[in-house]
């Protein structure tokens, strides 16, 4: 994959002078991140934003995450209060996204914010990321890098796949360690479940209730997505995808969990934090397989399992 495409560079001190480089000319570029690679731009420079969502195919409406350094930069262009200031030292650097008030002079592209009152910010620990915003000196607007509604990627060659030519560098430092995009809270509530689970936010009864169900009720309207992730459709490979499958039709690529073995598995074991890291590496091959479907095990919603399988609801929609 890599042999065709003359932008993927290993990570290492020359790719990111060369990304920062690319980034402060308005260019954009693919980075890993410790969820998956994002699509990277200088959250501040409108006409930056408008060609992440060009190569991505975006809908104009779906908002951006921030990615900064820490919380002194996050409280630049975000108003925090004691309950969000509580969440970020807890799990910054981490796959943690808090939505909130946008400061009136954050300098953010208003393309980021899709327009609304509030942003979307974090504080990565993927190396390769946390260099790019060290270099940069900016805050780094980052959706996946792949084509809107398609698998999220989780190797350089996921994007090489999905976006070709639409990205000039690509920052290759293998696959990424959680494997699933982070989980967005706003207030007392998760907008989009991931790998910082309902039970390590908030402990106790009756707090995070997540406000997006996928397969119910309408499609969003612009005005209802309040962050990043909350389109019903999601995630997607280009084949038809069937959940809970215990054994596969014998035109299905069966993705096994613990005891379903499958063609592959996401966890042998069971594990469902191995089985977030491998979700969508496993969906971009059974895409690129032998058979014109796909079958996906049955994953038990507790901790993480929760967020895989918000990912597989979404990819079969």
């Amino acid at each position: 994959m890599h042999a065709q495409h003359p932008g993927v560079r290993p990570y290492g001190a020359a790719a990111i002078a060369e990304a920062a480089a690319l980034i402060a000319s308005g260019g954009i570029v693919a980075v890993p991140t410790e969820t998956v690679y994002g699509l990277a731009a200088d959250a501040r420079d409108s006409a930056a934003v408008a060609r992440i969502y060009a190569a991505k195919g975006r809908p104009s409406f779906n908002p951006l995450i921030v990615h900064v350094l820490g919380l002194p930069a996050a409280e630049l262009i975000a108003v925090f209060d004691a309950a969000a200031r509580d969440l970020a030292a807890r799990f910054w650097p981490g796959p943690l996204t808090l939505v909130l008030p946008l400061r009136a002079e954050a300098g953010i592209a208003s393309l980021v914010t899709a327009g609304l009152g509030t942003i979307a910010v974090r504080v990565p620990a993927g190396r390769a990321m946390r260099d790019l915003l060290t270099a940069t000196g900016a805050p780094l607007a980052a959706p996946s890098a792949n084509a809107s509604n398609a698998i999220s990627p989780t190797r350089a060659e996921h994007v090489v796949r999905s976006l070709g030519d639409r990205v000039s560098l690509i920052i290759d430092d293998g696959a990424c360690a959680a494997g699933l995009e982070s989980t967005i809270v706003m207030g007392e509530e998760i907008l989009r479940p991931g790998p910082i689970t309902l039970e390590q936010l908030f402990p106790g009864e009756g707090r995070g209730l997540v406000t997006t169900q996928p397969n119910t009720g309408p499609r969003p309207s612009p005005g209802s997505v309040l962050s990043p992730g909350q389109l019903e459709s999601h995630y997607s490979p280009t084949k038809p995808l069937r959940l809970d499958a215990t054994s596969p039709n014998s035109d299905e690529w069966l993705i096994g969990f613990g005891p379903v073995s499958g063609d592959e598995t996401l966890s042998p074991t069971g594990d469902p934090v191995e089985a977030a890291a491998n979700l969508f590496d496993a969906l971009h091959r059974a895409d690129a397989g032998p058979k014109p479907r796909i079958a996906v095990a049955p994953v038990p919603e507790d901790g993480v399992g929760a967020a895989i399988n918000d990912r597989l609801r979404r990819a079969a929609y």
